[in-house]
């Protein structure tokens, strides 16, 4: 299976659920955007990083993470959103020590926090992509996103919830209607919403 290379364009505060938060993934060469929902704790560590300016005054768990590493010459190479299961996302760290390359599973928030610490670049698989990418008119429509600022002001607590879990709000709905719902939430630019109604229809044509 082809591989393709994420980067990040943004984080964007949900609109729907209390201290959630949707990760905008974006395919390098191309249009599609990949909507994971995190929880508060994982965007502010993900804002910490991309904001190089902000230092927290103690280590947060993943800056302890790459100074462990660090003192131990472990280096993370890169990571691979590897499956997609009931709209759950699967992560893993391809990681390397002495030359001997080990795979760690992670989830994905974490798996990206770590990335941007590293420099490592983020991939997935072309069948998760086409399955759980959005599609977006760049001419029409445009992500506002939440600034690291944003989500730092937000966030005083740490979750464990699972990265895109689908809550069971939009279960009453046809697929038909989901469609609809999904096509609304994406020109709304609610993407938390829309990865949840993408999560739904992906688990109903499963």
């Amino acid at each position: 299976m082809s591989l393709v290379k994420l980067n990040i364009k943004g984080i964007s505060y949900s609109q729907t659920q209390n201290g959630a938060y949707a990760l905008i993934l974006n395919e390098v060469d191309g249009d599609r955007k990949l909507p994971i929902v995190i929880g508060a704790f994982e965007a502010q560590s993900i804002a910490i990083a991309l904001e190089k300016e902000i230092k927290p005054p103690r280590p947060l768990t993943h800056d302890l993470f790459k100074s462990f590493a660090d003192r131990f010459s472990v280096i993370v190479k890169q990571v691979i959103i590897h499956k997609l299961v009931d709209g759950v996302f699967y992560s893993s760290l391809i990681c390397e020590r002495d030359g001997i390359e080990e795979i760690i599973d992670a989830r994905t928030s974490d798996a990206i926090a770590l990335a941007l610490r590293f420099n490592a670049p983020i991939f997935t698989y072309k069948n998760i992509l086409d399955k759980a990418g959005i599609y977006l008119d760049i001419a029409k429509t445009s992500i506002t996103e939440t600034t690291p600022e944003d989500v730092l002001d937000d966030i005083v607590f740490e979750t464990d919830e699972e990265e895109g879990i689908m809550v069971d709000s939009f279960a009453h709905l046809s697929l038909q209607e989901l469609e609809i719902s999904l096509k609304t939430a994406v020109e709304n630019e609610d993407y938390e919403t829309a990865a949840r109604v993408r999560d739904e229809i992906s688990k109903r044509k499963a």
